[in-house]
């Protein structure tokens, strides 16, 4: 049966390829110490040595949109293009093409069903940033097969935060019940609070200050009974207009399982954002 080598939750912040990789009078004064914590946040993965990463995003309406969006889909293919146009020419996103695991995809879509999960798929996903930008960060070689995990966050109605907990804990059995001799990461990428095209967009923090250190301690204690209770639809809407990618971080709380603090935590606060970075070990997972 294959190991759950890592559990990973991350913000996935689409300029940091061009922060970190500019230099002179380009290079932004807060590149540095982003860098630096991504290394240390990089070495996290490359500890628990994977095999195969499944990555849990969401597609920015870039090509699932109002007239079939499924609320959760897996992308079962052999390769996967990256990123999208309008990626590259805003975020400087280079061109990618990753490797697809279809036993695992598989494996998912079958089990995922009997499990009650009613779960999309596509043969032709093109992946977006949500899932290339903690590859770029976590895995900048980019060699190992993947599962990409959609989720709807943005078009209502959307599933409930607790779905998404329960959908966390489901892939992790999933993941555990695959007949393969094989170490899995699955790495989920979400929000904090976080504001497009609104008025709080551009501020010296992320528009809920007081959201994010509830949901910083929520993430890395695993507080997961604390944060269904203060967390709805509705009231996501409050931290921010985009806030509704913290689900995906509930997922991963899912996934970690309960009361599971984890064992690397780290954030920056960026002028518009909090990012964070978190990591567990299940138990016995390191060599």
């Amino acid at each position: 049966m294959a190991t759950v080598a890592a559990v990973i939750a991350s913000t996935h912040h689409p300029f940091y390829y061009r922060a970190s990789t500019s230099t002179g009078a380009d290079r932004p004064p807060f590149a540095d110490e982003w860098v630096a914590k991504i290394e240390a946040f990089r070495a996290t993965l490359t500890r628990a040595e994977p095999d195969v990463l499944v990555m849990v995003g969401s597609d920015h309406f870039h090509q699932l949109w109002l007239d079939n969006m499924p609320q959760f889909l897996v992308g079962k293919a052999p390769f996967f293009d990256a990123n999208w146009y309008n990626e590259e020419r805003e975020f400087g996103l280079p061109r990618m093409l990753l490797a697809g695991e279809e036993d695992l995809a598989a494996h998912i879509l079958r089990e995922g069903l009997d499990a009650g999960f009613d779960l999309a798929f596509s043969n032709e996903l093109r992946i977006d940033h949500s899932v290339t930008c903690p590859i770029i960060t976590l895995r900048p070689q980019a060699d190992l097969p993947i599962v990409p995990v959609y989720t709807n966050i943005f078009a209502p109605p959307m599933p409930r935060p607790s779905r998404f907990v329960q959908l966390g804990r489901t892939l992790r059995q999933l993941v555990q019940s695959w007949p393969a001799d094989k170490r899995v990461a699955i790495i989920g990428t979400g929000h904090l609070s976080l504001e497009l095209g609104g008025p709080r967009q551009f501020g010296e923090h992320g528009p809920d200050p007081e959201f994010d250190r509830k949901a910083v301690a929520w993430i890395a204690n695993g507080d997961i009974d604390g944060c269904l209770a203060e967390v709805t639809l509705d009231s996501l809407h409050a931290p921010g207009n985009a806030t509704h990618g913290f689900m995906d971080f509930m997922l991963m709380m899912g996934v970690a399982g309960d009361g599971a603090k984890a064992d690397h935590v780290d954030t920056l606060d960026l002028f518009h954002t909090m990012e964070a970075y978190f990591t567990w070990y299940p138990e016995g997972a390191l060599r």
